[in-house]
């Protein structure tokens, strides 16, 4: 077993993670351009179209009810959204293995 399942878990059930996984993170992992590891956790870039930034939200809103141990930045400079998720130890492997990013 992983090391961040001690300690960090989602609160949806098994058909709701599918979904969304099947939905909002495929959608935009096919959107990405760019990931890149930060201290406690990663930053993704993204273009910063009104769309893409509509389906950030999307992704924002629905992280933040299920995995309150993540904290969210959305930032848009210029042509780029980046978006950057962190949390306690465990997060990035956390949001790589449990999330699919």
């Amino acid at each position: 077993m992983e090391s961040y399942r001690k300690t960090l878990t989602c609160k949806l059930t098994t058909p709701e993670l599918q979904h969304r996984r099947a939905t909002v993170v495929e959608e935009l992992k096919g959107l990405l351009n760019k990931k890149e590891e930060i201290a406690g956790g990663l930053k993704f870039a993204f273009e910063s179209t009104d769309t893409i930034l509509d389906k950030l939200m999307d992704f924002i809103k629905s992280e933040r009810l299920c995995c309150e141990f993540f904290s969210f930045r959305l930032s848009v400079i210029a042509e780029t959204a980046i978006l950057e998720v962190t949390g306690p130890e465990g997060s990035r492997e956390f949001l790589e293995h449990e999330v699919g990013f």
